[in-house]
């Protein structure tokens, strides 16, 4: 058993051996006598010999008692002296009881866990003490009966933290049959903190009987995350806290598949909370490709969330029942709806105009959204169709209109009155009514309403029962505006208004956007279109694919789990048959999250024990071996004795110096001589080539590009640049000299208010020092133009990024880049030289990302957005350097995609703005500029 002390021994029989140090002492106590110098003159040797018999003299006693002290230290070290700074747990008689919590919360304090059973095993495996040895996370079939304690710590060695809660009750029914064998001696908890809300507790009281009860608590909890959410503005979760801490940050990180860090925020508690919220306000593309959140610093299961498929951008398909009218699109509904949904989801158009066709086209090309625009009564097999899709989570949006209002089918959230209300007609307002605050539950909630919007018509719904739960959006006067439906895994979604603008100015709104977004944020990602040949949903099954352990890291599944149907999946919890992870294929896959909605971290609740339990902290070090204190200690007692021996004998007076005078002399003067080195000649100044770039850069404006090393690539920017050069000098006043090459790590960046840099994907990673450079140009005003030039080989909707664009966050990551956005209708670039909307290059498919700027609403005087300086970056995957390529004769080196001789003139025009925007920044929202604005605008 554990002794009543701190201190140890592994072998206590070797302390006997003090006894005899009154033997030592004895023994120690005489010395030989000194020798006396007797001088030897030949001629009396023998006269001069004493001849009396030599007796020994006492030695000091501060030798006696060095001597002493070292017999001493010796016997105690070779006893195998412990230190043990915590106190003794009480393991009782008979067979002791360990048990372990093994779950995720375990995680950061394990080691801590693992030291302190150590101990506990190791000292009854000294006794002989059989342990019932049991982790509470290892499930019911764990072998409880006991066993050698050598047994028990082989078991705790393999063991590790799981990620999953610990499943204490799972151990009841055993633990019970163990008692009734043999009572328990004494039964050690080793907890982790936290309460599982399970009858655990009360169980161990009833089992145990009156042996005695040690629970060690105060491990370290780590943090959990919950509660995933991507609405329009940010991706948000919650970060739960252990009570017990008093932790006032979190830093939680966005990765991407490649584990690349895409945003960090600082979460923080307030005092007497144990959550919080983490924001990641970042540009919904960005958004998309997150894969993984996790706590930095917290490498447990809980601290982590993982992002599925169903974060993506959806797919939204969308049908009118109107005519297209491609002169007036103003006057179609699909127009509002492509502007207001394109920037956050991709967008499907059927080329069959007959519905019946076109709905089947779009579920066949995975899409998540289906939009019918004024689509009244759909044909029956179309019905059916989409009745099945909805089922399997699609989510159908329907927009009235004059078709709506003359008769629907049953596909709709609630049953519509004939006809419509209109502002004059027999179910008349006298005013144009306004929106009401979006109740609480409806995805709108938290929008701000705005009170301009007015709804002039509207198709009215049925009342019934059940309507207000069905709505998501009303009236001042308390008719629904929106309401929904769940119908299967989908939902069913109806705005009581036109998509244009002709029964509402609702579309012309921002609200309008972030009510889109709000429900493709609550959509599913895909809808599962397998069914069967009578319609009923096909079975499917997730393998799992990669799963967490209780660090929170990927490993490959255990043999023991299993796939999970796909309908299961949705309502199944982290477990020990269902781990935390991915399931499906590298094809399409789910993610199930440890921590869900409603989890929280609770102190341990030992109420039930009351009486029966001590409570201890954990050791706060590990036992501590003083052998390796007292055998070194030993020794240079020892060396001390050799030395008091050599002295007592006079050895000192027999040591001579030796002069080393010539010696120190000849070393001082080779280190004189090695002094005396000859003097540098004067340096002279000398004009480097970096000096006279430089000053050429200073007395002429050049257009300047990265070199990469890849000399197509270097070849196509100075041909570019070149050719751009060429067109401000015919079309503006700024008459640019040759473009000029810049190697980002060494040369002077300060000369240049633009830098046009290609990305390659083959190139390496610039060093810490060149991301300095470029954070500092870019800090002082100056601008980057960073061309992946890629977005033709981009996907749309593609889960993986392009190796270029790979490339280049792994630039940025580093770098203090501000949030971006596409460039507005309303910024400066729009109207900086040349009125654009687009800047296309060889390919015209990519925006142009510039810094975003706070939102400021359009006043009569000021045309264009108001914001200090010029944007420090801008992102294009258009390609701009090969669209202005020209060779020396003038002609074009690469045809632009399409081959469009009016995408290369936009293309020129945009190198233009973006050249005089770097140049002059937003001078242009001067009200100076409105009149030349408006004459250019009627021509």
């Amino acid at each position: 058993m554990f002794s009543a002390l701190p201190l140890t021994f592994t072998a206590p029989w070797i302390l006997t051996a003090l006894a005899l140090l009154p033997v030592i002492w004895w023994l120690l106590r005489l010395t030989p006598p000194r020798p006396r110098e007797i001088a030897f003159p030949p001629t009396r040797l023998l006269l001069d010999i004493d001849q009396h018999e030599e007796t020994p003299q006492r030695s000091p006693w501060w030798l006696t008692l060095l001597r002493l002290l070292l017999a001493a230290i010796l016997i105690a070290a070779l006893a195998g002296p412990v230190w043990r700074s915590s106190k003794p747990v009480d393991t009782g008689e008979g067979v002791l009881w360990l048990l372990v919590d093994n779950g995720w919360t375990s995680a950061k304090g394990w080691d801590a866990q693992v030291s302190a059973a150590e101990q506990i095993l190791t000292a009854a495996e000294q006794e002989g003490q059989p342990v019932l040895f049991a982790g509470t996370a290892e499930g019911p079939n764990q072998n409880l009966t006991p066993e050698a304690a050598a047994s028990a710590l082989e078991k705790l060695r393999a063991m590790e933290p799981r990620p999953y809660p610990p499943r204490r009750s799972e151990l009841s029914v055993g633990l019970r049959k163990a008692s009734q064998k043999a009572l328990p001696g004494a039964i050690v908890w080793l907890s982790d903190s936290t309460d599982t809300r399970e009858t655990f507790v009360s169980d161990l009281a009833s089992i145990t009987g009156s042996a005695p009860v040690t629970v060690l608590t105060g491990l370290e909890t780590p943090m959990g995350l919950k509660d995933l959410s991507n609405d329009a503005e940010a991706l948000s979760l919650t970060v739960v806290r252990h009570p017990g801490q008093q932790l006032g940050t979190a830093t939680v990180q966005a990765l991407d598949l490649k584990g690349l860090v895409l945003g960090e925020v600082q979460a923080r508690f307030d005092p007497s909370s144990a959550e919080t919220e983490a924001r990641f306000e970042l540009p919904s593309e960005l958004r998309n490709d997150i894969a993984r959140v996790e706590i930095a610093g917290e490498a447990a299961a809980g601290a982590v969330q993982l992002v599925d498929d169903s974060w993506r951008r959806r797919t939204v398909g969308l049908i009118s029942g109107q005519s297209g009218d491609l002169d007036q699109p103003l006057l179609s509904p699909v127009y509002y709806l492509e502007r207001a949904l394109a920037p956050f989801s991709d967008i499907r158009r059927p080329r069959d105009s007959d519905i019946a066709s076109a709905v089947p086209s779009l579920i066949d090309q995975g899409i998540s959204v289906l939009v019918l625009a004024d689509v009244g009564r759909l044909p029956e097999t179309t019905a059916d169709t989409l009745r099945d899709w909805v089922r399997n989570g699609g989510t159908l949006v329907r927009f009235a209109g004059p078709r709506t209002a003359g008769g629907s089918d049953d596909l709709i959230p609630v049953r519509l009155r004939a006809g419509d209300r209109s502002l004059g007609g027999s179910l008349s307002w006298k005013q144009p009514q306004q929106l009401a605050d979006f109740p609480e539950g409806s995805p709108f909630s938290g929008l701000k309403v705005p009170q301009e919007v007015t709804v002039t018509r509207q198709v009215l719904a049925e009342p019934t029962s059940d309507l207000p739960d069905r709505t998501w959006a009303m009236l001042e006067d308390g008719t629904p505006l929106v309401t929904a439906l769940p119908m299967g895994a989908g939902s069913l979604v109806l705005f009581h208004v036109t998509a244009d603008s002709s029964w509402s100015n609702l579309p012309l709104s921002g609200v309008f956007l972030n009510m889109l977004r709000r429900i493709l944020a609550v959509s599913n990602v895909a809808a599962a279109s397998e069914t069967l040949e009578d319609g009923t949903p096909a079975k499917s099954v997730l393998p799992p694919l990669r799963l967490l352990d209780g660090y929170g890291r990927f490993g490959p599944p255990p043999v023991e789990v299993t796939p999970v149907s796909a309908t299961d999946f949705r309502d199944a919890a982290a477990s020990r048959r269902t781990p935390p992870g991915l399931y499906g294929t590298e094809d399409g896959f789910r993610a199930l999250n440890l921590m869900q909605r409603g989890d929280d971290l609770q102190p341990l609740d030992l109420s039930a024990l009351e009486g029966k339990t001590t409570t201890a902290a954990y050791p706060t070090s590990d036992p501590f071996d003083l052998r390796s204190v007292l055998f070194p200690l030993a020794f240079l007692l020892l060396v001390l004795d050799a030395i008091a021996v050599f002295l007592l004998a006079g050895g000192l007076s027999r040591l001579g110096l030796r002069n080393r005078t010539a010696g120190l002399a000849i070393a001082a003067l080779a280190a004189g001589t090695a002094a005396l080195t000859g003097a540098p000649g004067p340096l002279h100044a000398q004009s480097t080539s970096s000096e006279l770039q430089a000053l050429d850069s200073t007395l002429q404006t050049r257009l300047a590009y990265v070199l990469t090393g890849n000399p197509e690539i270097d070849d196509t920017s100075a041909a570019g640049l070149y050719g751009l050069s060429q067109f401000l000098a015919e079309r503006t006043a700024l008459e640019p000299g040759p473009p000029i090459a810049i190697d980002i790590a060494r040369d002077e960046l300060s000369f240049y208010s633009l830098l046009y840099w290609p990305i390659d994907p083959a190139a390496d990673k610039p060093s810490d020092q060149t991301i300095a450079r470029i954070d500092t140009f870019m800090r002082n005003g100056g601008t980057i133009l960073f061309d992946t030039r890629d977005h033709i080989n981009a996907s749309a909707n593609s889960f993986v990024s392009t190796p270029a664009t790979l490339k280049l966050r792994e630039i940025l990551e580093d770098l203090d880049v501000p949030p971006l956005a596409p460039v507005p209708p309303d910024h400066v670039l729009t109207k900086a030289f040349y009125l654009l909307e687009t800047f296309p290059g060889r390919y015209a498919t990519s925006p142009l990302w510039v810094e975003s700027l706070e939102d400021v609403a359009a006043r009569g005087d000021r045309p264009v957005r108001a914001g200090d300086g010029v944007s420090p970056i801008m992102i294009s995957g258009n390609d701009f350097a090969a669209a202005w390529a020209i060779t020396e004769g003038g002609e074009f080196m690469y045809p632009t995609v399409p081959n469009d001789p009016n995408q290369r003139d936009y293309a020129f025009r945009s190198g233009v703005n973006i050249v005089m925007y770097s140049l002059t920044g937003n001078y242009k929202a001067d009200q100076v500029h409105i009149p030349a604005l408006l004459e250019r605008l009627g021509q």
